[in-house]
């Protein structure tokens, strides 16, 4: 079994993989089990430093640190199932955490405020409020009513030329104000005709590569 976890060691921190020495902070590690929650699911590993040496952990203590993470310091709280690994005479903890079907779930910040965070490889980012409309819309059983004008053209062919752009940039090509453009994005991007791009740089607005495909 040591074989299954030296696999993902070697792997390195990735988008639903996340190494950790020790839980010295259960607010902290609450908005990584958000984030992978909120995303694709992931796998934490306790015990194991950034570098992929394996150091140990006390696993009762981990697991207490988890359990607070998840259940007092997530909004709404995040399922997790935990295996208890022995390589090479050291305790790792696994804490697989499932993608959610109750997202968006919520963590605090550095601040105290409940905030909702997405993954992007191997980082934890603020999801913003116009992923956060997607989510609520793609939820209710509304629908979304896309009424395709002279608007929506300029955006999609904006970005089958230059393939992003950001929300500054599409009220300015567009000529338009920053509630009309976030509607416009929000609509799209419930409907999957484009994607909501989160980095440590910004957020971009892709077209989809089926909508692409179908020329929309």
């Amino acid at each position: 079994m040591s074989t299954y976890i030296k696999n993902l060691i070697h792997q390195g921190e990735n988008q639903q993989l996340d190494f950790k020495f020790e839980i010295s902070d259960a607010k902290k590690i609450a908005r990584t089990i958000a984030a992978f929650a909120n995303t694709d699911g992931g796998k934490l590993l306790i015990g194991v430093k950034d570098n992929g040496v394996i150091a140990g952990v006390r696993t009762e203590e981990e697991i207490y640190m988890v359990e607070l993470a998840a259940h007092l310091y997530c909004k709404p709280p995040v399922n997790f199932v935990t295996n208890r690994w022995i390589i090479d005479r050291k305790s790792v903890l696994e804490i697989a955490i499932p993608k959610s079907e109750k997202m968006p779930h919520s963590a605090k910040d550095t601040r105290d405020k409940w905030m909702v965070y997405i993954r992007k490889g191997d980082q934890n980012l603020l999801a913003n409020r116009i992923l956060l409309e997607v989510w609520k819309k793609k939820k209710s059983k509304k629908g979304v009513l896309l009424r395709y004008g002279k608007i929506e053209q300029i955006l999609l062919d904006y970005l089958r030329t230059y393939e992003s752009v950001s929300l500054s940039k599409f009220m300015k090509i567009a000529n338009i104000r920053r509630y009309r453009a976030e509607r416009t994005l929000i609509n799209l991007a419930t409907l999957d005709i484009i994607s909501v791009e989160l980095s440590d740089k910004g957020t971009q607005y892709k077209l989809n590569i089926k909508a692409l495909q179908e020329n929309i």
